[in-house]
C-alpha cells in the first residue's frame, strides 16, 4: 500500500494538485459543489422518505432529486480523488479519512439496496423510513468527517 501511495504522490497530477494554488482551489470548489448537490438532494428526498411532506408525491420527487444527487456524487468523487492526490500518504494515515470513506460506502450501499431492491415506488412505508433514516445520518456524517479533515 505504501508503494502505491508513494507512486500516486509522484504523479504529475498529484504534483499539480500540490503546487497549483488555483488548481487546488478550483478542484476544492468543485468538490464542495458536488457535496452540496448530493447532500441537498439526498436530504430533501430522505426527509420525504421519513414521512415529511407526505402530500408531495414520491415518484416525481425521486425522479427530480436522484439525478441531481448522482451528479453531485460523481462530481464529489472525482474532485475528491484529485484532492486525495495532494497528500495520499497523509490522508491514508488519518482514521477520520477512512471513517468518511466507510460512511460513503454505507450510504451508497443503502441507496442501492433500496433502488435495486423494491425500488422507491414499490417499497413499504417502513422500508422507506428505514432507508431515509439510515441515509440522512450517513451522508451528514460523511459531510462532517470531510469538513473535519480540513482542520486536523
Amino acid at each position: 500500500m505504501e508503494a502505491l501511495l508513494t507512486w500516486l504522490a509522484g504523479t504529475p497530477l498529484a504534483e499539480w494538485m500540490r503546487l497549483s494554488r488555483w488548481g487546488y482551489a478550483t478542484v476544492n470548489a468543485l468538490h464542495v459543489l458536488g457535496v452540496a448537490l448530493l447532500v441537498g438532494a439526498i436530504a430533501a428526498l430522505d426527509l420525504r422518505l421519513l414521512g415529511w411532506r407526505r402530500r408531495l408525491p414520491l415518484a416525481p420527487l425521486r425522479r427530480l432529486l436522484q439525478p441531481v444527487a448522482m451528479a453531485g456524487l460523481s462530481l464529489a468523487l472525482g474532485a475528491g480523488l484529485m484532492l486525495f492526490l495532494a497528500d495520499p500518504t497523509g490522508y491514508a494515515a488519518m482514521p477520520l479519512f477512512w471513517l468518511k470513506l466507510s460512511l460513503i460506502a454505507l450510504a451508497i450501499t443503502n441507496a442501492l439496496a433500496l433502488n435495486l431492491g423494491p425500488g422507491v415506488e414499490h417499497a413499504s412505508p417502513r422500508r422507506l423510513r428505514l432507508a431515509g433514516g439510515l441515509s440522512l445520518p450517513l451522508w451528514l456524517g460523511a459531510l462532517a468527517c470531510g469538513r473535519f479533515l480540513a482542520f486536523v
